[in-house]
């Protein structure tokens, strides 16, 4: 017998969030069961530091942008 696990889907998409120049913003998906997330702009892998804040609990991945600029539209 052989089983294969079926893969990790987006249960809640990204959705667009609007926010000023400056401000935060927190951006969430989530997903039918656990597995990591890799945050990406573009084709660059987002790595956490002063910038960009990455959370996981479970099946929930949160991405906190601090001090919005244009460069993260």
């Amino acid at each position: 017998l052989c089983l294969s696990a079926l893969p990790a889907l987006f249960k809640e998409e990204l959705r667009d969030k609007e926010a000023k120049e400056g401000e935060t913003v927190t951006l969430h998906c989530e997903l039918t069961k656990p597995a990591p997330v890799e945050w990406k702009k573009g084709d660059t892998a987002l790595r956490p530091s002063e910038k960009y804040k990455m959370r996981q609990k479970d099946v929930t991945a949160e991405l906190v942008i601090h001090s919005l600029g244009e460069g993260d539209a």
